[in-house]
This record gives C-alpha cells, structure tokens and sequence, in this order.
C-alpha cells in the first residue's frame, strides 16, 4: 500500500502552518532584539531616532492632532480597547457563527496583552517627558500598537481580504504615530509593540489554523446559499 497520497495532502497543511510559525517568532524574537538593543543603546535608553522622532512630534502638535490621538488613546487602551473590542468583537462573530473566530480574538487579545506586559517589567524603560497623557509602567513596547497589531492580524485572518489587511497596517500606523505624537512611546517602542502584538496573533494563527479554515469555508458557504 502507497502512503505518497497521504504524504501529499498533509505537506500543505504543514507547510501553511510553518509560514505563521516562523513568521511569529521572528517578530517576537526582534521585539525582544530592539529592547535589549535599546536598554543598552546609551545612559539615557534611547537611540539617536527616538529623540530626533520626539522632537519633531512635539514641533507639529496641534489642536486637532491632540484631539485625534487622545480619541485613538482612548481605543487603544483601557476598557475599550482591552475589553470592550475584543469582547463585543467575540460577540459578533459568535452571532455571524464563527465561535473559533471569537476564541481566537479572544485568545490574541489577552496573549498580546500579557507578552506586552511581562516586555515592559523585563526591560522596564522610561518614557518621553513630554508626554501629555497618562499611562502605566514601562515605554516598551508599546502596548496600544501591541493591540493594534494583533487586532490586523487576527481581522485579517479571520476575514482574509487584501483590502481587511490594508486596512490593519493603516491602523496600527495611525496607532503608532499617536503614541509618539501623545509623548507615551519612543519611536522604537512603536515598532517593538507591533512586531510583540503581531507575532502572538500569528503564532496562534498556526496553533488554530485548521479549525480556523474549516469555519471559513464553512461560513462561506452558508453566504452563498443565502445569496442564492
């Protein structure tokens, strides 16, 4: 008996788990890079970027900047963005009957925000002194562009559009770019907390990826016989 048919059929499905696998822990391997990199950088902890990037933030602040970054603040962080978004995400997508979809913003969500965490203690960096909003302990990563990341992520996988994905980056860069505009983030926080944020939600994308895919297709389906 000839097991080429079952080799065959079971090297994609492991071949596209591989890609996320890799993918996350790679960024999760640089997020922890560009903290050791930078709590070793100088005696102040920044690079020469992170200050330029603070100054011109500071030199372009407006009144309507202000306003929008404190709305993109508010999103980000706290009880909206902590629990608010991932819980009334979970709800939708459990009405839409996608219950491994809502497991997995869940999941995302509280695995993102629990690296983030254990970043900010391990390396434990000052923020800016200019910043004009209140925030916890500890500059990096940022934890705002962490959870943005991971929500770009898991929409994306959960919803796979280029469009969705477009969608995502243009979010967690507004995100980022709000954090430094606030004074809470140095510029490389920003891009430690999205590689954090991005690498959980790939890395559970593998771990889910089978039942993910099936409620897909399953999902498709019941929308084209509607449609039909």
């Amino acid at each position: 008996m000839s097991l080429e048919p079952v080799e065959t059929s079971a090297t994609p499905a492991r071949a596209s788990r591989l890609v996320p696998i890799i993918a996350g822990v790679s960024a999760l391997l640089l997020s922890g890079l560009i903290g050791m990199l930078v709590m070793s950088s100088s005696g102040d902890n920044r690079f020469a970027i992170d200050e330029a990037w603070a100054e011109f933030m500071v030199s372009v602040r407006t009144p309507f900047g202000e306003w929008f970054s404190y709305v993109m603040n508010a999103v980000g962080g706290g009880v909206i963005g902590v629990f608010i978004v991932p819980v009334g995400a979970a709800i939708v997508l459990l009405i839409v009957r996608r219950p491994w979809g809502a497991l997995y913003f869940i999941v995302a969500s509280a695995a993102s925000a629990g690296v983030v965490q254990v970043l900010k203690h391990l390396f434990g960096r000052v923020r800016p002194e200019d910043m004009i909003v209140v925030s916890d302990f500890g500059s990096f990563p940022s934890g705002h562009v962490a959870n943005a990341a991971t929500i770009a992520v898991v929409i994306g996988v959960i919803v796979p559009r280029a469009w969705v994905w477009v969608v995502g980056a243009v979010y967690t860069a507004l995100m980022a770019f709000s954090r430094t505009y606030l004074g809470a983030h140095w510029l490389t926080d920003t891009l430690g907390g999205a590689l954090a944020g991005a690498g959980v939600a790939l890395l559970l994308w593998a771990a889910l990826a089978g039942p993910l895919e099936r409620e897909r297709v399953a999902w498709g389906e019941r929308r084209r016989a509607l449609v039909d």
